[in-house]
């Protein structure tokens, strides 16, 4: 499950600014977290504040090609098998870690394609309106790794309520 916070709507133009995961498991305790120097002088003022770090905060964070390489390792360590990447609001998130593992790295290792929490909620329930939000336990705080915990639970949640996945 992964979390990300930028400093604007899309990536090269603007930066990732912070991004959190958590491998689905009961525990929840296996995390990622990383800090990214921004990659662009651009950057929207309102974005930035809901991570709750100034710009000159941000300009002191991590290169952006070793925090993705660490990530990188992190989740060949971690993983076995298809590494699927799951967010609750996968066309913003996969946009950045999508294209900060290819330009940094030169690959993704998720491969090309991501899975939508909410739609996933949407199938289950046969309902576009219903919200899988009710399933989180962890407070939706904006630290990535928070708000990748509390989707990770809510996941957790839709397998016990008949949600066919394999997390191993």
């Amino acid at each position: 499950m992964v979390d990300i916070e930028s400093d604007g709507p899309i990536p090269g133009d603007y930066s990732m600014v912070c991004f959190g995961a958590v491998i689905v498991e009961a525990e929840l305790n296996r995390t990622f977290y990383g800090k990214l120097k921004p990659i662009s002088d651009q950057f929207i003022p309102d974005a930035l504040a809901v991570c709750g770090f100034t710009r000159e905060e941000c300009l002191e964070f991590d290169d952006p090609k070793d925090v993705m390489e660490n990530f990188q390792k992190w989740l060949a360590s971690n993983c076995k098998g298809r590494t699927m990447f799951i967010s609750d609001n996968n066309g913003f998130d996969w946009q950045f870690v999508n294209w900060y593992f290819h330009h940094f790295i030169g690959k993704n290792p998720f491969g090309f394609s991501s899975t939508n929490l909410g739609s996933l909620y949407k199938g289950m329930q046969k309902d576009t309106f219903v919200n899988f939000k009710h399933l989180r336990r962890t407070k939706h705080t904006h630290n990535p790794v928070d708000d990748a915990r509390g989707n990770a639970e809510a996941l957790l949640q839709m397998k016990e309520l008949g949600l066919k996945i394999n997390f191993t």
